[in-house]
Protein backbone atom coordinates (compact mmCIF):
# COMPACT_ATOMS: atom_id res chain seq x y z
CA UNK A 1 0.00 0.00 0.00
CA UNK A 2 1.25 3.48 -0.88
CA UNK A 3 2.20 5.40 2.30
CA UNK A 4 0.01 8.38 3.08
CA UNK A 5 1.37 11.75 2.03
CA UNK A 6 1.42 14.24 4.92
CA UNK A 7 -0.50 17.50 4.58
CA UNK A 8 -0.23 20.08 7.36
CA UNK A 9 -2.49 23.12 7.10
CA UNK A 10 -2.80 26.05 9.48
CA UNK A 11 -4.77 29.21 9.99
CA UNK A 12 -3.35 32.20 11.83
CA UNK A 13 -4.17 32.01 15.50
CA UNK A 14 -6.74 34.67 16.30
CA UNK A 15 -6.81 37.37 18.96
CA UNK A 16 -9.75 36.44 21.22
CA UNK A 17 -10.50 40.01 22.24
CA UNK A 18 -13.96 39.70 20.68
CA UNK A 19 -16.06 36.95 19.12
CA UNK A 20 -15.04 35.79 15.64
CA UNK A 21 -16.79 37.29 12.61
CA UNK A 22 -17.00 36.64 8.89
CA UNK A 23 -13.39 37.77 8.41
CA UNK A 24 -12.15 35.02 10.72
CA UNK A 25 -14.50 32.47 9.16
CA UNK A 26 -13.24 33.43 5.69
CA UNK A 27 -9.78 32.06 6.50
CA UNK A 28 -10.90 29.19 8.71
CA UNK A 29 -13.50 27.74 6.34
CA UNK A 30 -11.10 27.88 3.38
CA UNK A 31 -8.45 26.00 5.36
CA UNK A 32 -11.10 23.49 6.46
CA UNK A 33 -12.12 22.86 2.86
CA UNK A 34 -8.51 22.13 1.93
CA UNK A 35 -8.12 19.86 4.97
CA UNK A 36 -11.27 17.91 4.11
CA UNK A 37 -10.23 17.62 0.47
CA UNK A 38 -6.81 16.24 1.34
CA UNK A 39 -8.29 13.73 3.75
CA UNK A 40 -10.56 12.52 0.95
CA UNK A 41 -7.68 12.02 -1.47
CA UNK A 42 -5.88 9.92 1.13
CA UNK A 43 -3.38 12.36 2.61
CA UNK A 44 -2.36 12.16 6.27
CA UNK A 45 -3.88 15.55 7.09
CA UNK A 46 -3.39 17.67 10.19
CA UNK A 47 -5.35 20.92 10.56
CA UNK A 48 -4.26 23.46 13.17
CA UNK A 49 -6.08 26.56 14.35
CA UNK A 50 -6.25 28.36 17.68
CA UNK A 51 -5.97 31.58 19.61
CA UNK A 52 -3.22 34.13 20.25
CA UNK A 53 -3.74 34.92 23.93
CA UNK A 54 -0.95 37.26 25.05
CA UNK A 55 -0.11 40.91 24.59
CA UNK A 56 -1.20 44.43 25.40
CA UNK A 57 -4.53 44.31 23.56
CA UNK A 58 -5.81 41.37 25.61
CA UNK A 59 -4.29 42.74 28.79
CA UNK A 60 -6.30 45.95 28.32
CA UNK A 61 -9.45 44.08 27.30
CA UNK A 62 -9.30 42.01 30.50
CA UNK A 63 -8.66 45.10 32.63
CA UNK A 64 -11.69 46.78 31.08
CA UNK A 65 -13.81 43.75 32.05
CA UNK A 66 -12.43 43.64 35.57
CA UNK A 67 -11.11 40.08 35.22
CA UNK A 68 -7.70 38.47 34.87
CA UNK A 69 -6.36 37.98 31.33
CA UNK A 70 -6.50 34.19 31.76
CA UNK A 71 -10.14 34.34 32.84
CA UNK A 72 -10.90 36.59 29.91
CA UNK A 73 -9.20 34.44 27.27
CA UNK A 74 -10.70 31.24 28.71
CA UNK A 75 -14.18 32.67 28.24
CA UNK A 76 -13.38 33.85 24.72
CA UNK A 77 -11.81 30.55 23.68
CA UNK A 78 -15.07 28.80 24.55
CA UNK A 79 -16.84 31.19 22.18
CA UNK A 80 -14.35 30.51 19.37
CA UNK A 81 -14.66 26.75 19.81
CA UNK A 82 -18.44 27.05 19.74
CA UNK A 83 -18.45 29.04 16.49
CA UNK A 84 -16.02 26.67 14.79
CA UNK A 85 -18.31 23.84 15.86
CA UNK A 86 -21.30 25.64 14.36
CA UNK A 87 -19.37 26.03 11.09
CA UNK A 88 -18.32 22.37 11.13
CA UNK A 89 -14.58 23.12 11.26
CA UNK A 90 -12.67 19.84 11.38
CA UNK A 91 -9.46 20.97 13.07
CA UNK A 92 -7.17 18.37 14.63
CA UNK A 93 -5.84 20.68 17.30
CA UNK A 94 -6.94 24.00 18.74
CA UNK A 95 -3.68 25.49 19.98
CA UNK A 96 -3.54 28.24 22.59
CA UNK A 97 -0.47 30.34 23.34
CA UNK A 98 -1.20 29.78 27.02
CA UNK A 99 -0.76 26.01 26.54
CA UNK A 100 2.18 24.67 28.54
CA UNK A 101 3.81 22.96 25.56
CA UNK A 102 3.65 26.20 23.59
CA UNK A 103 5.24 28.21 26.41
CA UNK A 104 8.10 25.69 26.43
CA UNK A 105 8.55 26.07 22.65
CA UNK A 106 8.68 29.88 22.88
CA UNK A 107 11.21 29.88 25.69
CA UNK A 108 13.32 27.25 23.94
CA UNK A 109 13.33 29.19 20.65
CA UNK A 110 14.22 32.47 22.36
CA UNK A 111 17.05 30.78 24.30
CA UNK A 112 18.48 29.16 21.15
CA UNK A 113 18.48 32.46 19.27
CA UNK A 114 19.94 34.34 22.22
CA UNK A 115 22.80 31.87 22.55
CA UNK A 116 23.52 32.22 18.84
CA UNK A 117 23.85 35.98 19.27
CA UNK A 118 20.73 36.63 17.21
CA UNK A 119 18.92 38.41 20.06
CA UNK A 120 20.40 41.47 21.76
CA UNK A 121 19.28 44.26 24.08
CA UNK A 122 18.57 47.79 22.90
CA UNK A 123 16.15 50.71 22.98
CA UNK A 124 13.15 51.33 20.76
CA UNK A 125 10.88 54.20 19.88
CA UNK A 126 8.13 54.31 17.32
CA UNK A 127 4.44 54.50 16.45
CA UNK A 128 2.51 51.47 17.69
CA UNK A 129 -0.92 50.02 16.85
CA UNK A 130 -2.35 48.09 19.78
CA UNK A 131 -4.94 46.35 17.57
CA UNK A 132 -2.24 45.08 15.20
CA UNK A 133 0.33 44.65 18.00
CA UNK A 134 2.75 46.20 15.53
CA UNK A 135 5.03 49.21 15.07
CA UNK A 136 4.59 51.20 11.86
CA UNK A 137 7.30 53.19 10.09
CA UNK A 138 6.76 56.57 8.41
CA UNK A 139 6.44 54.86 5.03
CA UNK A 140 3.68 52.56 6.33
CA UNK A 141 1.32 54.62 8.48
CA UNK A 142 -1.35 57.04 7.28
CA UNK A 143 -1.41 60.71 8.22
CA UNK A 144 -4.93 61.77 9.14
CA UNK A 145 -5.55 65.25 10.59
CA UNK A 146 -1.83 65.61 11.14
CA UNK A 147 -1.50 62.44 13.23
CA UNK A 148 -0.15 58.96 12.31
CA UNK A 149 -2.90 56.35 11.95
CA UNK A 150 -2.89 52.59 11.46
CA UNK A 151 -3.31 51.80 7.72
CA UNK A 152 -5.51 48.79 8.60
CA UNK A 153 -7.72 50.03 11.44
CA UNK A 154 -7.56 53.79 10.69
CA UNK A 155 -7.01 54.44 14.39
CA UNK A 156 -4.42 56.83 15.88
CA UNK A 157 -1.09 55.17 16.64
CA UNK A 158 0.53 55.37 20.06
CA UNK A 159 4.09 56.70 20.42
CA UNK A 160 6.16 54.24 22.42
CA UNK A 161 9.70 54.52 23.78
CA UNK A 162 11.19 51.67 25.79
CA UNK A 163 14.05 49.25 26.25
CA UNK A 164 13.65 45.97 24.43
CA UNK A 165 15.40 42.96 22.94
CA UNK A 166 15.92 42.77 19.19
CA UNK A 167 16.03 39.85 16.79
CA UNK A 168 18.75 40.33 14.16
CA UNK A 169 16.45 40.17 11.14
CA UNK A 170 18.99 42.25 9.20
CA UNK A 171 21.40 39.31 9.13
CA UNK A 172 18.96 37.27 7.02
CA UNK A 173 18.61 39.69 4.10
CA UNK A 174 20.47 37.62 1.53
CA UNK A 175 18.95 34.38 2.78
CA UNK A 176 15.45 35.79 2.46
CA UNK A 177 16.00 37.21 -1.02
CA UNK A 178 17.52 33.96 -2.27
CA UNK A 179 14.70 31.94 -0.75
CA UNK A 180 11.90 34.13 -2.09
CA UNK A 181 13.38 34.43 -5.57
CA UNK A 182 14.21 30.76 -6.03
CA UNK A 183 11.50 28.86 -4.16
CA UNK A 184 7.83 28.96 -5.02
CA UNK A 185 6.58 29.33 -1.44
CA UNK A 186 4.31 32.39 -1.43
CA UNK A 187 1.10 32.09 -3.45
CA UNK A 188 -0.22 33.99 -5.37
CA UNK A 189 3.13 35.07 -6.75
CA UNK A 190 2.49 38.81 -6.66
CA UNK A 191 2.58 38.65 -2.86
CA UNK A 192 6.03 37.07 -3.05
CA UNK A 193 7.18 39.96 -5.22
CA UNK A 194 5.70 42.40 -2.74
CA UNK A 195 7.93 41.01 0.01
CA UNK A 196 10.98 40.99 -2.26
CA UNK A 197 10.38 44.60 -3.22
CA UNK A 198 10.14 45.63 0.40
CA UNK A 199 13.42 43.90 1.30
CA UNK A 200 15.22 45.35 -1.72
CA UNK A 201 13.69 48.80 -1.45
CA UNK A 202 14.58 49.58 2.14
CA UNK A 203 16.99 48.63 4.90
CA UNK A 204 15.98 45.40 6.59
CA UNK A 205 15.77 46.45 10.22
CA UNK A 206 16.12 44.27 13.28
CA UNK A 207 12.80 43.75 15.05
CA UNK A 208 11.81 44.18 18.67
CA UNK A 209 10.83 40.82 20.18
CA UNK A 210 10.23 41.76 23.81
CA UNK A 211 8.26 44.22 25.93
CA UNK A 212 9.11 45.51 29.41
CA UNK A 213 7.00 43.61 31.92
CA UNK A 214 6.09 46.86 33.66
CA UNK A 215 4.08 47.82 30.54
CA UNK A 216 3.07 44.43 29.08
CA UNK A 217 3.05 41.87 31.88
CA UNK A 218 0.60 39.48 30.20
CA UNK A 219 2.96 37.33 28.18
CA UNK A 220 5.67 34.68 28.27
CA UNK A 221 8.77 35.74 30.17
CA UNK A 222 12.03 35.86 28.29
CA UNK A 223 14.05 32.92 29.62
CA UNK A 224 17.20 35.04 29.90
CA UNK A 225 15.62 38.21 31.36
CA UNK A 226 12.57 37.96 33.61
CA UNK A 227 11.91 41.71 33.33
CA UNK A 228 10.59 41.28 29.78
CA UNK A 229 7.78 39.39 28.10
CA UNK A 230 7.98 37.97 24.59
CA UNK A 231 6.49 40.14 21.86
CA UNK A 232 3.14 38.72 20.85
CA UNK A 233 4.08 38.11 17.19
CA UNK A 234 7.29 36.25 18.07
CA UNK A 235 5.21 34.18 20.48
CA UNK A 236 2.35 33.58 18.05
CA UNK A 237 4.33 32.46 15.01
CA UNK A 238 5.89 29.64 16.97
CA UNK A 239 2.46 28.02 17.45
CA UNK A 240 2.94 26.33 14.08
CA UNK A 241 5.80 24.35 15.64
CA UNK A 242 3.94 23.66 18.87
CA UNK A 243 0.95 22.22 17.03
CA UNK A 244 2.92 19.29 15.65
CA UNK A 245 5.04 18.51 18.72
CA UNK A 246 8.27 20.31 17.87
CA UNK A 247 9.95 19.55 21.20
CA UNK A 248 8.25 16.30 22.19
CA UNK A 249 8.14 14.21 18.99
CA UNK A 250 10.88 15.05 16.47
CA UNK A 251 9.87 12.36 13.99
CA UNK A 252 6.26 13.51 13.92
CA UNK A 253 7.35 17.12 13.62
CA UNK A 254 9.63 16.41 10.64
CA UNK A 255 6.91 14.43 8.88
CA UNK A 256 4.26 17.12 9.04
CA UNK A 257 6.53 20.15 8.75
CA UNK A 258 7.71 18.99 5.31
CA UNK A 259 4.18 19.65 4.02
CA UNK A 260 3.28 22.86 5.87
CA UNK A 261 0.65 25.10 4.24
CA UNK A 262 -0.05 28.38 6.07
CA UNK A 263 -3.31 30.14 5.16
CA UNK A 264 -3.13 33.85 6.01
CA UNK A 265 -4.61 37.23 5.14
CA UNK A 266 -2.44 39.67 3.22
CA UNK A 267 -2.22 42.05 6.19
CA UNK A 268 0.10 39.62 8.00
CA UNK A 269 2.20 38.73 4.96
CA UNK A 270 5.42 40.35 6.24
CA UNK A 271 5.35 38.49 9.54
CA UNK A 272 4.65 35.17 7.82
CA UNK A 273 7.43 35.56 5.26
CA UNK A 274 10.41 37.78 6.13
CA UNK A 275 10.09 37.49 9.91
CA UNK A 276 8.92 33.86 10.09
CA UNK A 277 11.37 32.51 7.52
CA UNK A 278 14.23 34.20 9.36
CA UNK A 279 13.07 32.82 12.71
CA UNK A 280 12.92 29.33 11.23
CA UNK A 281 16.40 29.67 9.75
CA UNK A 282 17.67 30.77 13.15
CA UNK A 283 16.27 27.51 14.54
CA UNK A 284 17.73 25.47 11.63
CA UNK A 285 14.24 24.63 10.35
CA UNK A 286 13.30 24.70 6.67
CA UNK A 287 10.71 27.22 5.50
CA UNK A 288 7.08 26.07 5.07
CA UNK A 289 6.13 24.45 1.80
CA UNK A 290 3.51 27.07 0.98
CA UNK A 291 2.10 30.32 2.32
CA UNK A 292 -1.37 30.82 0.82
CA UNK A 293 -2.27 34.50 1.00
CA UNK A 294 -5.82 35.73 0.58
CA UNK A 295 -7.07 39.25 0.13
CA UNK A 296 -9.59 41.13 2.26
CA UNK A 297 -13.32 41.01 2.64
CA UNK A 298 -14.41 44.61 2.18
CA UNK A 299 -17.54 45.96 3.81
CA UNK A 300 -18.51 49.62 3.71
CA UNK A 301 -15.24 50.46 2.02
CA UNK A 302 -12.94 49.03 4.71
CA UNK A 303 -11.32 45.71 5.56
CA UNK A 304 -13.79 43.81 7.70
CA UNK A 305 -13.07 43.97 11.42
CA UNK A 306 -14.62 44.73 14.76
CA UNK A 307 -12.46 47.81 15.24
CA UNK A 308 -13.66 49.12 11.87
CA UNK A 309 -17.29 48.71 12.91
CA UNK A 310 -18.19 46.71 9.81
CA UNK A 311 -17.93 43.10 10.99
CA UNK A 312 -20.59 40.65 9.82
CA UNK A 313 -21.56 38.36 12.69
CA UNK A 314 -21.36 34.62 12.12
CA UNK A 315 -24.58 34.02 14.07
CA UNK A 316 -26.39 36.43 11.75
CA UNK A 317 -25.19 34.47 8.74
CA UNK A 318 -26.21 31.15 10.30
CA UNK A 319 -29.60 32.61 11.16
CA UNK A 320 -30.18 33.89 7.64
CA UNK A 321 -28.89 30.89 5.68
CA UNK A 322 -30.11 28.30 8.18
CA UNK A 323 -27.13 25.92 8.16
CA UNK A 324 -23.38 25.70 8.41
CA UNK A 325 -23.33 24.42 4.83
CA UNK A 326 -25.04 27.50 3.49
CA UNK A 327 -22.53 29.79 5.17
CA UNK A 328 -19.56 27.60 4.23
CA UNK A 329 -20.61 27.58 0.59
CA UNK A 330 -21.00 31.36 0.47
CA UNK A 331 -17.57 31.87 2.00
CA UNK A 332 -16.05 29.47 -0.52
CA UNK A 333 -17.79 31.15 -3.46
CA UNK A 334 -16.62 34.64 -2.58
CA UNK A 335 -13.14 33.49 -1.54
CA UNK A 336 -10.37 35.19 -3.50
CA UNK A 337 -6.62 34.84 -3.14
CA UNK A 338 -5.80 37.62 -5.56
CA UNK A 339 -8.07 40.57 -4.91
CA UNK A 340 -10.32 42.10 -2.29
CA UNK A 341 -14.00 41.14 -2.32
CA UNK A 342 -16.82 43.56 -1.47
CA UNK A 343 -19.60 41.73 0.33
CA UNK A 344 -23.23 42.62 0.82
CA UNK A 345 -26.40 40.81 1.83
CA UNK A 346 -27.75 41.13 -1.70
CA UNK A 347 -24.64 39.46 -3.15
CA UNK A 348 -24.76 36.58 -0.68
CA UNK A 349 -28.52 36.14 -1.13
CA UNK A 350 -28.11 36.02 -4.89
CA UNK A 351 -25.43 33.30 -4.73
CA UNK A 352 -27.36 31.30 -2.15
CA UNK A 353 -30.67 31.38 -4.02
CA UNK A 354 -29.35 30.82 -7.52
CA UNK A 355 -26.68 28.21 -6.82
CA UNK A 356 -27.75 26.33 -3.70
CA UNK A 357 -31.54 26.58 -3.78
CA UNK A 358 -32.31 26.83 -7.51
CA UNK A 359 -29.43 24.88 -9.02
CA UNK A 360 -28.20 22.19 -6.61
CA UNK A 361 -31.28 21.91 -4.42
CA UNK A 362 -33.68 21.93 -7.34
CA UNK A 363 -31.80 19.18 -9.17
CA UNK A 364 -31.65 16.92 -6.11
CA UNK A 365 -35.34 17.37 -5.42
CA UNK A 366 -36.43 16.82 -9.03
CA UNK A 367 -34.29 13.71 -9.58
CA UNK A 368 -35.38 12.17 -6.29
CA UNK A 369 -39.09 12.80 -6.86
CA UNK A 370 -38.97 11.47 -10.44
CA UNK A 371 -37.19 8.24 -9.46
CA UNK A 372 -39.65 7.58 -6.66
CA UNK A 373 -42.65 8.43 -8.83
CA UNK A 374 -41.66 6.83 -12.15
CA UNK A 375 -39.47 3.93 -10.97
CA UNK A 376 -40.78 3.27 -7.46
CA UNK A 377 -37.49 4.43 -5.95
CA UNK A 378 -35.14 1.91 -7.60
CA UNK A 379 -32.91 2.98 -10.48
CA UNK A 380 -30.53 1.03 -12.71
CA UNK A 381 -29.48 1.20 -16.35
CA UNK A 382 -26.97 -0.38 -18.70
CA UNK A 383 -26.90 2.70 -20.93
CA UNK A 384 -26.20 6.36 -20.34
CA UNK A 385 -26.34 9.67 -22.16
CA UNK A 386 -22.68 10.50 -22.78
CA UNK A 387 -23.47 14.03 -23.89
CA UNK A 388 -24.04 15.01 -20.28
CA UNK A 389 -21.78 12.54 -18.51
CA UNK A 390 -18.74 13.58 -20.56
CA UNK A 391 -19.23 17.03 -19.09
CA UNK A 392 -19.26 15.46 -15.64
CA UNK A 393 -15.88 13.81 -16.23
CA UNK A 394 -14.51 17.14 -17.47
CA UNK A 395 -15.80 18.88 -14.36
CA UNK A 396 -14.02 16.33 -12.15
CA UNK A 397 -10.70 17.00 -13.86
CA UNK A 398 -11.07 20.78 -13.71
CA UNK A 399 -12.27 20.79 -10.10
CA UNK A 400 -9.34 18.74 -8.83
CA UNK A 401 -6.83 20.87 -10.70
CA UNK A 402 -8.37 24.14 -9.52
CA UNK A 403 -8.65 23.14 -5.86
CA UNK A 404 -5.87 20.61 -5.42
CA UNK A 405 -3.17 22.42 -7.41
CA UNK A 406 -4.23 26.07 -7.70
CA UNK A 407 -6.25 26.54 -4.47
CA UNK A 408 -8.99 28.34 -6.43
CA UNK A 409 -12.06 27.14 -4.57
CA UNK A 410 -14.48 29.68 -6.00
CA UNK A 411 -13.61 28.84 -9.60
CA UNK A 412 -13.72 25.12 -8.78
CA UNK A 413 -17.25 25.52 -7.42
CA UNK A 414 -18.31 27.36 -10.54
CA UNK A 415 -17.30 24.27 -12.53
CA UNK A 416 -19.61 22.13 -10.41
CA UNK A 417 -22.44 24.65 -10.65
CA UNK A 418 -22.01 24.77 -14.42
CA UNK A 419 -22.42 20.99 -14.54
CA UNK A 420 -25.54 21.14 -12.36
CA UNK A 421 -26.99 23.85 -14.58
CA UNK A 422 -26.46 21.57 -17.58
CA UNK A 423 -28.22 18.78 -15.69
CA UNK A 424 -31.24 20.96 -14.92
CA UNK A 425 -31.41 21.95 -18.59
CA UNK A 426 -31.17 18.27 -19.54
CA UNK A 427 -34.23 17.45 -17.42
CA UNK A 428 -36.20 20.16 -19.16
CA UNK A 429 -35.04 18.88 -22.53
CA UNK A 430 -35.69 15.13 -22.16
CA UNK A 431 -38.81 15.56 -19.98
CA UNK A 432 -38.50 12.22 -18.13
CA UNK A 433 -41.91 12.62 -16.53
CA UNK A 434 -43.43 12.04 -19.98
CA UNK A 435 -41.46 8.84 -20.73
CA UNK A 436 -42.79 5.38 -20.00
CA UNK A 437 -39.35 4.21 -18.92
CA UNK A 438 -36.98 7.11 -18.14
CA UNK A 439 -34.32 4.82 -16.62
CA UNK A 440 -31.53 5.91 -18.96
CA UNK A 441 -32.25 9.60 -18.54
CA UNK A 442 -32.63 9.46 -14.76
CA UNK A 443 -29.57 7.24 -14.41
CA UNK A 444 -27.60 9.79 -16.40
CA UNK A 445 -28.80 12.50 -14.02
CA UNK A 446 -27.99 10.36 -10.99
CA UNK A 447 -24.42 9.93 -12.17
CA UNK A 448 -24.11 13.69 -12.47
CA UNK A 449 -25.49 14.06 -8.95
CA UNK A 450 -22.98 11.46 -7.73
CA UNK A 451 -20.10 13.37 -9.28
CA UNK A 452 -21.29 16.73 -8.02
CA UNK A 453 -21.84 15.76 -4.40
CA UNK A 454 -18.50 13.99 -4.20
CA UNK A 455 -16.80 17.18 -5.35
CA UNK A 456 -18.90 19.33 -3.03
CA UNK A 457 -18.31 17.26 0.09
CA UNK A 458 -15.36 19.33 1.44
CA UNK A 459 -17.53 22.46 1.19
CA UNK A 460 -21.00 21.32 2.30
CA UNK A 461 -20.41 18.00 4.09
CA UNK A 462 -23.74 17.78 5.95
CA UNK A 463 -25.87 18.35 2.84
CA UNK A 464 -23.77 15.96 0.78
CA UNK A 465 -24.04 13.27 3.46
CA UNK A 466 -27.81 13.72 3.48
CA UNK A 467 -28.02 13.28 -0.31
CA UNK A 468 -25.68 10.29 -0.25
CA UNK A 469 -27.84 8.58 2.38
CA UNK A 470 -31.09 9.45 0.60
CA UNK A 471 -29.86 8.29 -2.83
CA UNK A 472 -27.59 5.40 -1.68
CA UNK A 473 -24.55 7.09 -3.26
CA UNK A 474 -21.10 5.96 -2.21
CA UNK A 475 -18.80 8.87 -1.33
CA UNK A 476 -15.12 8.53 -2.12
CA UNK A 477 -11.89 10.06 -3.35
CA UNK A 478 -12.66 13.05 -5.62
CA UNK A 479 -9.63 12.15 -7.76
CA UNK A 480 -11.22 8.80 -8.58
CA UNK A 481 -14.82 9.86 -9.16
CA UNK A 482 -16.08 8.93 -12.61
CA UNK A 483 -19.30 8.14 -14.41
CA UNK A 484 -20.28 4.47 -14.48
CA UNK A 485 -23.15 2.23 -15.56
CA UNK A 486 -24.72 -0.90 -14.16
CA UNK A 487 -25.15 0.26 -10.56
CA UNK A 488 -28.39 0.26 -8.64
CA UNK A 489 -29.56 3.31 -6.74
CA UNK A 490 -32.31 3.14 -4.15
CA UNK A 491 -33.90 6.50 -3.43
CA UNK A 492 -35.31 6.69 0.08
CA UNK A 493 -36.39 10.31 -0.08
CA UNK A 494 -36.04 13.46 -2.16
CA UNK A 495 -34.65 15.95 0.34
CA UNK A 496 -35.15 19.70 0.21
CA UNK A 497 -31.62 20.92 0.93
CA UNK A 498 -31.81 24.70 0.80
CA UNK A 499 -34.82 26.98 1.10
CA UNK A 500 -34.68 30.32 -0.64
CA UNK A 501 -34.09 33.43 1.41
CA UNK A 502 -36.28 36.44 0.78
Amino acid sequence: MKPETPFYITTPIYYPNAEPHLGHAYTTVFADILARYHRLIGDDTFYLTGTDEHGLKLQRAAEAKGVTPKEFVDSMVAIYRNFWGLLNISYNRFVRTTDEDHIKVVKYAAEVMYRKGLIYKGNYSGWYCVDCEKFYSASEYLMIDGRPHCPIHRKPLEWTEESTYYFRLSEFREYLLNLLKNKDIVYPKHFRQEVINKIVGQELLDISIARPKERVWWGIELPFDKNYTVYVWFDALLNYLTGINYLSDKERFRRYWSSTHHVIGKDILWFHTAVWFAMLKALDIDPPKKVLVHSFIINKGLKMGKSSGNAVRIEDLLGRYLSSDGVRYLIARIFNLGKDVEVSTSLLDSIYNSELADNLGNLIRRVGVLIKKKLKGTLSSESIDNTLTDKADTAVHKFNKLLGEEYEISTALQEVMGLLKEANAYINSVRPWELSDPSKELYTLMEVVKVAINLLYPVIPESVSKVAESFSIQLGNPLDISVDVGKEYVVKEAPILFKKVR
